[in-house]
């Protein structure tokens, strides 16, 4: 049985109103491709409404401003013990809007609630350093929250980065307008909710459903937002850029794509590294934007590494998202799966070895297969663009320079990854190469506590720990004259 569908109007001012244009858009099931609900379509006039009401909320005067910051911690724990008790119901509802598989939501929304958790101990946390200024006077610092934010999600994790973003920004101070992904809607709206009833006053969060160059343009374009924090495509992140400046020189945190290196050497476990490397990339259908699209394999292994790749990919189970047996779900859309299929084909018109998978699974739904690339060279498609799909791309080197280098030689640098005994192997490939994250040993390993984020076109700061949540703060210096000495 379908979950229920409980809020599909904005969320303004803590009230649930329609779009001021009336409008409407359909929200499907990546299942069977069916109408799940129709959800109001806000554009600039209703993102005006809703920066309005975020920036009452956030004069020094409102209630929320004048809360301790350790109550502004309370509030948010007690949204966290919300989302711990509708825990079944959020699990159910991102699956049949969003595909992800049940085992896998429930993990997302409890990583969700874990970092609620530690946003809300970081609200109290955020304070100034005196410093030892030259000269006859007495100076410190103070960190103020930096205003009206626009939070924008992409469809593969709504939960987990609703909580995350809205969280941080909620434990710094700060007032949001969120713009939810037109194909995730539905979870952002019931966390909204949860929000009211855990006790943030009017305004302080607010959310308008609507596409991207009507909402989310108002949105990175409104002259009383501060700062836009955004997770989506490089090509998007690029332009919320060039909008930050265009009236009052907004902050911005972007964490963007990636075409992440995983490299096994010929002293790793291989029952080790061969199924974190599949889930690596098949997780969630390969919708992560760290999944370990570049697989590079040291040559004495090459071959038996293949073998053992591709008899594991052959027992992920596919199907409804809904069944807990099922290990891979569907693509998000039509789109998305038309998008796959499309780099699977270059993927054998270029070259590369096909060894299994490659093709839809039946004609309702977003299904494919998974599969798996050999002899994938570096100049091939497959190995340059970012997929975000069940697609693993093998790729054989021989020495630890030549692939850090061949890491290293992508305008991404998101994650990566190493699998080897080796303590000076490992130090030395997390040394030099270029990405924000890189795990040795395992793979898609999140905490927190960690700060998360890219090098390169992979993104702009940093998110996750106090120091994201002092990224929606502003620092000010304020110096006292003292009376000479006597």
């Amino acid at each position: 049985m379908a979950p229920q569908i409980k809020y599909t109007k904005l969320f303004i001012d803590n009230e649930w109103v329609d779009a001021k244009s009336g409008k409407t858009f359909d929200t499907y099931s990546p299942h069977d491709g069916s109408v799940i609900a129709k959800v109001a379509e806000g554009d600039k006039a209703d993102i005006d409404l809703a920066v309005a009401a975020a920036k009452r909320a956030f004069h020094r005067n409102s209630p929320w401003r004048q809360l301790d910051a350790s109550q502004r911690g309370e509030i948010i724990r007690k949204f966290s013990d919300l989302v711990v008790r509708d825990i079944d119901y959020l699990t159910e509802l991102e699956s049949y809007n969003n595909g992800m598989v049940l085992n896998n939501a429930k993990v997302f929304v409890g990583s969700a609630v874990n970092v609620i958790r530690s946003a809300a101990s970081c609200a109290d946390k955020v304070h100034g350093d005196t410093i030892p200024a030259d000269g006859e006077v007495f100076t410190y610092t103070t960190r103020h929250p930096i205003g009206v934010c626009g939070i924008i999600l992409p469809w593969n994790g709504p939960i987990y980065l609703f909580a995350n973003k809205v969280c941080t920004a909620l434990a710094a101070g700060c007032t949001v307008v969120v713009k939810p992904a037109e194909q995730t809607p539905l979870t952002a709206l019931v966390l909204a909710a949860l929000l009211k009833e855990a006790g943030v006053p009017k305004g302080v969060v607010n959310v308008v459903n609507g596409f991207g160059p009507g909402a989310g343009t108002a949105l990175t374009h409104h002259s009383d937002v501060a700062k836009i924090s955004f997770t989506g495509s490089v090509e998007v992140g690029k332009l919320i850029q060039q909008a930050a400046g265009v009236n009052n020189l907004k902050r911005v945190t972007l964490e963007l794509g990636g075409k992440s290196p995983l490299v096994i050497m010929n002293d790793a476990d291989l029952n080790l590294a061969v199924p974190f490397a599949a889930n690596g990339v098949f997780f969630h259908q390969g919708q992560v934007c760290v999944a370990a699209s570049r697989l590079y394999v040291q040559s004495g292994i090459y071959n038996k590494f293949l073998e053992e790749a591709v008899k594991y990919a052959k027992t992920i189970k596919v199907g409804n998202p809904r069944d807990p047996a099922t290990q891979n779900g569907p693509q998000i859309d039509n789109e998305m799966m038309t998008k796959v299929l499309g780099y699977i084909e270059k993927g054998k018109k270029e070259g590369a070895k096909l060894l299994c998978g490659g093709n839809r699974i039946g004609t309702t739904g977003y299904y494919i297969q998974p599969t798996i690339f050999a002899d994938v060279t570096d100049d091939m498609t497959i190995a340059k663009e970012e997929i975000f799909g069940p697609v693993q791309s093998i790729l054989k080197f021989d020495t630890l320079e030549e692939v850090i280098d061949r890491s290293n030689n992508t305008n991404y640098g998101l994650a990566a990854g190493i699998f080897t005994t080796s303590l000076n192997t490992a130090l030395q490939y997390s040394k030099h190469v270029e990405a924000g994250t890189v795990w040795v040993n395992t793979y898609l390993h999140f905490t927190p506590q960690t700060p998360f984020g890219g090098f390169k076109e992979s993104g702009v700061g940093r998110e996750n720990g106090l120091d994201s949540v002092l990224s929606y703060t502003e620092v000010k210096t304020v110096c006292f004259s003292l009376p000479k000495k006597v």
